[in-house]
């Protein structure tokens, strides 16, 4: 049998989906942040014991494995990340990410260097030396206007790589602005080149070390990394950048994929995990794309899939400051947890929040893997909430609960307003089918997708993707510029150029790949927007016209033409879609018991519970309800309707 592999790491849990030939299995392990590998390979051993056979054997049998890491996060995040040299134009030291007093940065203010351009080669060496003998792991050359004309930054890495060529043990790794982003913004481009710089040993690290693992228990085939754009490629095609929140973003990729199922052009995702609640917004059918991300307070200009983080996962810490209740940003995380982990976490969370209000059982989180205290759970409600707000315990959880339902809720229906139609609203992550219900009255919506996957959905949404290398070229010419077309379809020959020769390499016939033609425009007004066209063949004479329509019809007052963008894919396997035969709407046989649920103001209702395993296609129920699995609980909230589709998937509906 031919299986995929598919793993997410997660700030509380590393997930895991495998499909095969009508196999598809989702597994869940904690994150050990101390060393991700442990939580990879501990999600292949659960991978392989959910198909009944030996790690060795299930891996012989895998064609094809896709990792999503957030260790680039977690350097930018716990600033552990290499000690960078910086090399500035004059002027750029106002411009760098530096420390400063009551400001955070990622490079020591006396680790970055200005240079002129009348230095001569060996003032160049004098000054790189000066940071390598500071203690530089890596040096980072961004100078000003290097977008669109590269050759000073390449000719001081020359400078450099004379003194240390590759194959010496003290060769130092030197990043180029230009190699990360030819787009404009000298600010960004500094930010961007650092970002994937100050990760990118730790990442390497660990790739090739997960890498050496697999291949030791007798993985044959590729090793694939999850990049932002929505797309797979191998370590070696990897940069650090492109790994940054790879995770939520591959989630757009399985929410529009869900959408198709269902003639949805515009689809909202939310993702609920034990750190954060992510969404995202698939707009008639294209993928949202954030131009000039923010990375963990860093302005860059790598477009990436957008996807707004908000802090409100389960492992979200609520207290009262001054009298108010507050809930996040701060995080539990993975250790200790929540407090009704038992792991040494006194604060209440979220998830402690839901147990209280019996929205969870303790006996059988995780399918009981997990044993939760409800004591604790109530005591960390009580003591840090429900006493100094003067209210009871239950009062002061459901007011947590809303309080994120509500700032959710909000934000969603922020993105909402930008789709041109109501969108389906896709809710997944451990966490997030908990709140999915009342998240969307908060935004106005009535209907929602759940999948069987949804607990581990970024890593199901990974099985859906394919190999792709983005490629981008700076054009910076106004509309109607004479020679503009001619210029743009010679970058568009050198980027195909560059595409069919990296995807020989990566051992992908030419025939087998998909072409997109992109290009960002720039309105008088200074903001920017992209468009983007799928193509048969990039320099086919009405490929170039095809780009020119559609920028004339999305971006009508289009000012200048900032960059033009080729992107190849070739696909690997991936999980698919079977339908089944719709049965009887009755549930009776999947109901477990029922048990005292806090659905609002007053008493408790009595509420049954379903075995979500045990719903089968057709099968149908009114809230309130609560529907169990081994990886995730479902809250059908009063007023909704809930069935089981000819997918196999869960679609609630209000009303």
């Amino acid at each position: 049998m031919a299986f995929t592999i598919d793993i997410d790491t997660g700030g509380t849990f590393t997930d895991g989906f495998v499909s095969g030939p009508g196999v598809a299995r989702a597994v869940k392990t904690p994150t050990t942040p101390h060393d991700l590998t442990e939580c990879f390979l501990a999600c292949i051993t659960a991978g392989a014991g959910a198909v009944g056979l030996s790690v060795e054997a299930f891996l012989e049998q895998t064609d094809v494995v896709r990792f999503a890491s957030t260790v680039g996060t977690n350097a930018l995040i716990e600033r552990n990340g290499a000690k960078i040299g910086l090399i500035l134009s004059e002027g750029g030291r106002a411009l760098a990410p530096l420390e400063a007093e009551g400001k955070p940065g990622i490079v020591s203010p006396d680790m970055a260097i200005e240079i002129g351009a009348g230095l001569s080669p060996s003032q160049v060496l004098d000054r790189a030396q000066a940071l390598i003998d500071a203690g530089a792991q890596c040096l980072v050359v961004a100078l000003d206007g290097s977008e669109t004309d590269p050759t000073r930054e390449r000719a001081v890495r020359q400078v450099i790589k004379a003194e240390y060529p590759r194959d010496f043990l003290g060769s130092i790794p030197v990043f180029l602005s230009s190699d990360i982003t030819v787009r404009s913004g000298y600010g960004e481009r500094i930010n961007s080149a650092v970002v994937s710089a100050y990760s990118h040993s730790r990442l390497a690290r660990l790739l090739y070390k997960a890498e050496q693992e697999l291949r030791a228990r007798r993985y044959r085939g590729p090793f694939l990394i999850g990049h932002n754009d929505g797309a797979v490629a191998r370590v070696a095609k990897t940069r650090a950048i492109s790994t940054y929140n790879s995770g939520p973003a591959a989630g757009l990729v399985g929410a529009r994929a869900i959408g198709r199922l269902y003639g949805e052009s515009d689809v909202i995702s939310a993702d609920m995990g034990g750190t954060s609640f992510d969404i995202g917004l698939v707009s008639d059918g294209q993928l949202n794309v954030a131009l000039r991300p923010g990375i963990e307070g860093y302005r860059t200009n790598v477009p990436m899939n957008e996807v707004e983080a908000l802090g409100a996962g389960g492992g979200s810490i609520a207290a009262v400051v001054d009298g108010v209740l507050v809930v996040g940003p701060r995080s539990a995380g993975a250790m200790p947890g929540p407090a009704c982990f038992g792991l040494g976490g006194s604060e209440p969370t979220v998830t402690d929040c839901n147990l209280v209000l019996g929205r969870i059982d303790p006996d059988n989180f995780l399918g009981g893997a997990r044993r939760l205290d409800a004591g604790k759970a109530r005591e960390a409600v009580r003591q840090h909430l429900a006493e100094p707000l003067g209210i009871s315990l239950e009062e002061a959880a459901l007011s947590v609960v809303n309080q994120v339902d509500s700032s959710v809720g909000a934000a969603i229906a922020a993105l909402r307003h930008t789709a041109k139609s109501d969108p389906l609203l896709t809710v997944y992550g451990g966490a997030g089918p908990l709140h999915a219900c009342r998240v969307a009255e908060m935004a106005g919506l009535s209907r929602i997708a759940i999948t069987p996957f949804s607990a581990v959905f970024s890593a199901f949404s990974s099985s859906l993707m394919d190999v792709g290398h983005g490629y981008m070229c700076a054009v910076e010419a106004e509309g109607g510029t004479p020679g503009l077309r001619e210029k743009v379809a010679g970058l568009v020959a050198g980027m195909q150029a560059t595409a069919l020769r990296d995807m020989r390499g990566e051992g992908f016939d030419p025939d087998s790949l998909s072409w997109h033609l992109n290009a960002i425009l720039r309105r008088k007004d200074g903001s920017e927007a992209q468009v983007s066209v799928e193509v048969a063949d990039p320099l086919a004479p009405a490929t170039l016209a095809a780009l020119h329509e559609a920028i004339a019809a999305r971006v009508p007052d289009a000012a200048q033409f900032a960059t033009v963008g080729l992107f190849a894919s070739a696909p690997v396997p991936h999980f698919s879609f079977a339908e089944r035969t719709l049965g009887a709407p009755a549930a009776d046989a999947a109901q477990t018991g029922r048990r005292a649920v806090i659905c609002g103001p007053g008493p408790a209702a009595d509420v049954p519970v379903f075995d979500l395993e045990r719903l089968c296609p057709g099968h149908a129920l009114t809230g309130p309800a609560l529907l169990e699995s081994d990886k995730t609980t479902i809250w059908v909230a009063p007023g909704w309707q809930a069935r089981i589709d000819r997918f196999a998937n869960l679609l609630l509906t209000k009303g």
